[in-house]
Parts: structure tokens; sequence; C-alpha cells
């Protein structure tokens, strides 16, 4: 029996037999949805569905277009560098896939000077779950995104969520206090702290700390650990919303301490507001598609080139020009 798609395929070949492109991308859109339908089942699909959409290969909108409908949540998980966020995702895989749910996990990392891939792509905290048939790590570079994640971890986590897997994991770089991208990301977003950041909560609050659902103190067994988390609990009684006052977790992640506790805030968080933060989760989601697209064919060069030309002109004026540029 045919297949819709050898169908569709048939079809075109007979009426379009000089039209080469159009069969041609009926093919493409074929074998990339195939691609897709085979991603549940083979680890090995889905990695090649990510490389396609990573680097944009031909055929990545169609895997995206054809990607189906999913619920499946995506805790992000960003805070400071060296405040233990591999560890911390590692004990979160190691109790979730225990229970056996299946994970994937995304973790971005700083970029390489020399290969332009991910710095850190070896994972060594995560490297005992490698064989894990229920758990799909994978590393991307930035590329020098400057908002703690990689500019194309929207359509990757798409692409993870669809896979079959019960929750995705998402690791930011390092961040600072304007890189709050997860937050337009995630369905809850954990922001991991450490007693040594108390003199840096100040330079914090007015980004980062400002996105996160749940707050965690790692390596609370320091001696500054208590008054820390206390302070900390002060300083987010402001943030309560929709009912939800973000908790404070004290975790020490080398000893996998706290982690049960971590899980059960997260699922609190996931069925008490999931569905108010989705409608926003979602704008901002296709805001930053619909703003991609528009933008895709504007460049710094194309822009220079025609101000080359325009600013001959006496009466030359910038806003005029960029009204001109945007129609």
């Amino acid at each position: 029996m045919i297949d819709d798609f050898s169908h569709i395929i048939l079809i075109a070949s007979i009426h379009f037999a000089n039209h080469q492109p159009i069969v041609s991308f009926v093919k493409r859109m074929a074998a990339e949805t195939e691609l897709v339908r085979k991603i549940k089942s083979d680890r090995q699909a889905l990695a090649r569905c990510i490389s396609i959409v990573e680097n944009e290969s031909e055929g990545w909108e169609e895997i995206l277009q054809s990607l189906p409908a999913s619920s499946v949540p995506v805790i992000g998980i960003t805070g400071p560098p060296g405040a233990g966020k591999s560890t911390l995702i590692n004990n979160l895989i190691q109790h979730y896939s225990s229970s056996g749910k299946k994970v994937a996990v995304l973790a971005v990392d700083p970029t390489s000077p020399f290969t332009r891939g991910s710095l850190l792509g070896d994972r060594l905290h995560m490297a005992m779950h490698f064989n894990n048939e229920n758990v799909f790590i994978r590393s991307v570079a930035t590329r020098g995104s400057l908002g703690g994640l990689t500019d194309k971890a929207l359509e990757i986590t798409d692409a993870m969520k669809s896979a079959g897997f019960d929750l995705v994991l998402v690791e930011t770089v390092g961040v600072g206090q304007s890189e709050t991208e997860i937050a337009s990301l995630a369905d809850a977003t954990v922001l991991v702290l450490v007693p040594e950041s108390g003199d840096e909560i100040q330079t914090l609050k007015s980004g980062v700390m400002e996105i996160a659902d749940i707050y965690v103190v790692n390596k609370s067994d320091h001696e500054d650990a208590e008054k820390f988390s206390s302070s900390l609990a002060w300083m987010v009684q402001h943030k309560k919303n929709a009912g939800w006052l973000p908790p404070v977790v004290s975790c020490i992640a080398t000893q996998d301490k706290g982690t049960v506790e971590l899980a059960e805030k997260i699922n609190l968080f996931l069925s008490s507001s999931q569905n108010t933060k989705k409608v926003a989760l979602l704008t901002e989601k296709a805001f930053r598609i619909i703003a991609k697209e528009r933008m895709k064919d504007v460049t710094r060069t194309a822009i220079s080139e025609m101000l080359r030309e325009k600013m001959k002109e006496k009466d030359f004026n910038l806003y005029r020009f960029v009204k001109e540029v945007s129609k």
C-alpha cells in the first residue's frame, strides 16, 4: 500500500515532470517528515534532526513544521558560573530516570574559539548517563549569543519535546544580570546560587534574580548558607505571582542532598501554574520566531552598502532611511 507521501510524490512526478524543483521539494518534505516520525524510537534520528536544525541545513524548516504538538515540560537550570548546575542536573537525571522517566538534556556551553563548537561538550558531570536508554544529552555552543542560551535553543528543545521524553532539562552557561532568555523558553526556571554569591545578589537581582520560579542554594553545608538562604527568602517575598511564592531549596549537589525536595518543588510549580504561564511562553516564542523570520534578509553588510549611497544625499535622514528599509 502506498503511503500518503509516496502518493504525493507520484502525483507530483506525473503532473510536474518538467518542474524538478517542485518534485525535489515534495521529496525532501517527505524525507524530513519520515525522519521526525522516527525520533521517538530512534535516538540517532533525533540527533540528526537536531544537527540539521542547529546548522540550518537543507530541510530544517520542514523538520520544525512537521513536529507534533507537545506538552512535555521544559525545566531551565540557570545561575552564575561555578554554582554547581551540571552536578545538580546530574542528580536530577538520576532521580527522574530511576523513577522510570525519560529525560532529555540540552546543555548550552561556551563556544570554543578554535572549533566554534561546544567548549565543554564532553559533559563529564553527566558521563554516567551516556549509556542510559532513558536519557538523551546534547551539548550545543552559544555561538555568540549573550542570553545564556544558543539562538537555536528554542527549536532544539521543541524537537526534544516531540521525541517521547517526559521532561526536558536545559542548562544555560553561567549567566549575569541581563542574561535571562531561559525564562522565555522554560515552563519552570530554577536559579542556582551558592553562599559565596551573597555580595553579588545586589548585582543579580535586577536581572536574573527576577526570572526564577524556584531558588536553589547549593553548597548549603557552607558556614554562611543558612544566613544566605534566609536573606534570599526575604528578598523573594514580593515575587508571589498567581498564588506561587518561589521557594528556596537547600542542596549539596556533590552529596546528592536536596535533589528530591527540588524535584517535588518543580512538580508542584508545574501543576499549579503551568496553564497560566503557557500563553505567555508561547507568545514570547512566537514573537522571537516571527522577528527572526522578518529579519533574516537584513544584514549589517547590506545596510552599510545602502547607507553609503544614501549618505551622499544632502537631505539624508536616518529615520526616513530606516522607515524606507523597513517597508
